[in-house]
C-alpha cells in the first residue's frame, strides 16, 4: 500500500499542499483531479522527495517513499521535459535501464528486448530510430509511457499525461494503465481531463491546496464538490454529459 499523510508543502511562506492524506492500494487507478495552482504537480513531487516537504510522511509498504525511488516509474508534464535534447526515441526508452545497468556498461540483450517489447505495447517500435523532438505530441507520450514500461516498476506516477495527445495515444495509455492494474501495480495520475477517461478510473481525489472529496469519480464529481473546489458553480449539462459517460 502506497500511504501520505498529513503532507504539507509551502512557497516562500504560502502554502502550496495543506495536510493532504490518502492510501493507495495494489491494482488500483487513481486520479487527481482539480484546478490550475491547486497543487496537483506539487503533490507528485514531493511524495518523490523532488521538492522539500513542510511535514507529514509518505510510505510505500511502511518504509519511507523516497528511499523506494528505484520502484517508481515518473513521467512529467510534457512542459518540463526538453524536446530539443538529440537523443533517439530508442535512447530514451533505454534510459529506464540505467539504474540497473550502471552508466559504464553496455545493455545487453535482456535490457534491448525490454525496450523492444516496451515500444511495440505503444506501437512507436518502427520510428526507433526518430529523434524525440521529431514526434507529434501523442508520440511523444507514448515514448515515454514505454519508458515507464521499461523499468518495470512498482509504481507509476503520471502529471498531466492526457494534455495534448490525440485520441489513438489515449486509448493506448488506457489499455497500458488496465494491463498494469491486473499487474498489481499502484498507478496515480494527475489530470484535468474530464469525460470518458475519469470514467477508467478506480477513485479520484479532489485537490484544491487540501484534500476536498475522495471517492469514485461518480461519489467525487458532484456539484457541492465542484463549486468548493473551483470556487465557481459548474452549469448542470456538464453534470450530465458526465453521468452519462460513467454509464456506459
Amino acid at each position: 500500500m502506497l500511504k501520505v499523510q498529513q503532507l504539507a508543502v509551502s512557497y516562500r511562506g504560502m502554502r502550496g499542499l495543506d495536510a493532504v492524506s490518502f492510501s493507495i492500494r495494489a491494482g488500483e487507478l487513481v486520479g487527481v483531479v482539480g484546478p490550475n495552482g491547486a497543487g496537483k504537480s506539487t503533490m507528485l513531487k514531493a511524495m518523490l522527495g523532488l521538492i522539500p516537504i513542510e511535514h507529514g510522511k509518505v510510505e510505500y509498504c511502511t518504509c519511507p517513499l523516497h528511499r523506494q525511488l528505484e520502484k517508481v516509474a515518473y513521467i512529467p508534464q510534457r512542459s518540463q521535459i526538453d524536446w530539443d535534447y538529440p537523443i533517439t526515441v530508442w535512447n530514451v526508452v533505454l534510459m529506464a535501464r540505467t539504474r540497473n545497468l550502471g552508466w559504464f556498461r553496455s545493455p545487453g540483450r535482456p535490457a534491448n528486448e525490454l525496450v523492444k517489447s516496451a515500444l511495440a505495447r505503444v506501437e512507436m517500435l518502427d520510428l526507433r530510430h526518430r529523434r524525440i523532438g521529431e514526434l507529434s505530441g501523442g508520440q511523444q507520450q507514448r515514448v515515454f509511457l514505454a519508458r515507464a514500461l521499461a523499468q518495470q516498476a512498482d509504481l507509476f506516477f503520471f502529471d498531466e499525461p492526457f494534455t495534448g495527445v490525440d485520441k489513438k495515444t489515449e486509448g493506448i495509455m488506457l489499455d497500458v494503465f488496465d494491463e498494469l492494474r491486473s499487474q498489481g501495480k499502484i498507478l496515480l495520475l494527475s489530470t484535468h481531463e474530464w469525460g470518458k477517461s475519469l470514467s477508467q478510473l478506480d477513485r479520484l481525489l479532489l485537490l484544491n491546496q487540501r484534500l476536498i472529496a475522495s471517492g469514485t469519480p461518480q461519489e467525487v464529481m458532484t456539484a457541492e464538490n465542484l463549486q468548493q473546489a473551483y470556487g465557481t458553480y459548474l452549469q448542470n449539462p456538464f453534470h450530465q454529459d458526465f453521468d452519462s459517460t460513467l454509464a456506459c
